[in-house]
């Protein structure tokens, strides 16, 4: 290897005797050590991809928003890291109207405090309004969706995927959802044994084939962002029934779960004081009262199969977050000890 401003190649018209230029002094060093440099990677062995994230950028215990990417573009997740480093996990699925800027549980809950000194990261991804947290076939033909829904490649796929960079695990997880949320955790735990350990699941419709179900749930989509629920599946096709827990229930054995519905009786968190206070709590009865229906079909057939489960079916309360917070706080002892959290 030549030096820097020098030849290796005799001047034109000089055979052999040319007088050789004398190179600076170190030359040697210099050469020595960058031939050093370029052998250690083939001594040790293939090159370590440099990683795309860092483990944390904030204190274990603390909150943070991440960006996490997909195919449905980047999705937002709002996390709460576990106390003390911990790999275990709870996803929390929002409802129906879920928002695009914040998951539900960090502001109608007191979520975060529950689980504040647990050694349990809080998983909470934003977005998905009237999802079902579902691939769907298609985008919204009703409301001009630009893409198509894709929630349960990302929440078991992509996005453990992204976590495991953090230190979160992709085996040694639970997911809870309300509501929409609620079928939706059921769901994602029957078809992915290896990610969730436990699943739970507040007020949620438990059979969605039930009839009159899917056209309440067309109205109910419509109303919520008119999205079309043809779009996420035809009736009655393969990829309906899949999402409907009533049908998947055998995949559910040996899976811990808490299931929790109320009979709509107004209790300690409903006080309407206005027309539209007394118009939303009368909605609020209403969906939770079809709630319960279904949660009891639903447990009918799981007590046929002879699967367990945990059930809390209290008399009041109605459609809405006060009483998804209770409940969250009810099954939280199942989550830890089905995760190995002290």
């Amino acid at each position: 290897m030549a030096a820097q401003g020098s030849s290796s190649c005799p001047r034109v018209g000089s055979i052999g005797n040319t007088p050789t230029r004398r190179r600076p002094r170190g030359w040697r060093r210099w050469l020595t050590a960058a031939a050093a440099v370029l052998t250690l990677p083939a001594l040790a062995g293939p090159a370590l991809a440099m990683p795309m994230h860092p483990l944390h950028r904030t204190p274990e215990g603390g909150f943070e928003e991440l960006m996490v990417p997909s195919s449905m573009g980047p999705v937002k997740v709002q996390v709460q890291w576990a106390r003390h480093g911990g790999n275990a996990a709870l996803y929390l699925l929002d409802g129906l109207r879920a928002r695009d800027d914040f998951n539900a549980w960090t502001f109608e809950t007191n979520a975060l405090k529950q689980f504040a000194d647990d050694n349990i990261t809080l998983v909470m991804p934003v977005g998905g309004q009237s999802s079902f947290y579902t691939d769907w076939r298609a985008p919204s033909s009703t409301n001009g969706q630009k893409y198509t829904y894709k929630w349960e490649t990302f929440l078991t796929d992509e996005l453990p995927a992204f976590l495991e960079g953090y230190g979160v695990s992709r085996n040694n997880n639970a997911v809870a959802g309300l509501s929409m949320g609620g079928s939706a955790a059921l769901a994602l735990a029957a078809y992915h044994r290896d990610q969730f350990k436990h699943a739970s699941a507040f007020s949620g419709y438990l059979n969605i084939s039930a009839p009159g179900m899917r056209e309440a749930i067309r109205i109910a989509m419509l109303d919520a962002g008119r999205f079309n629920v043809d779009s996420m599946a035809w009736p009655w096709s393969p990829q309906w029934l899949r999402m409907d827990p009533f049908v998947f229930a055998p995949q559910l054995r040996n899976l811990p779960l808490f299931i929790s519905a109320s009979w709509g009786v107004l209790g300690p968190y409903d006080h309407p004081d206005s027309p539209i206070g007394i118009f939303n709590t009368g909605n609020a009865v209403a969906l939770e009262a079809l709630s319960m229906v279904n949660t009891l079909s639903f447990m009918a057939r799981m007590n046929q199969l002879g699967i367990g489960a945990h059930y809390n079916l209290p008399v009041h309360g109605t459609h809405s977050w006060g009483y998804w917070q209770d409940e969250l706080a009810t099954a939280r002892p199942d989550i830890l000890a089905a995760l190995g959290v002290a």
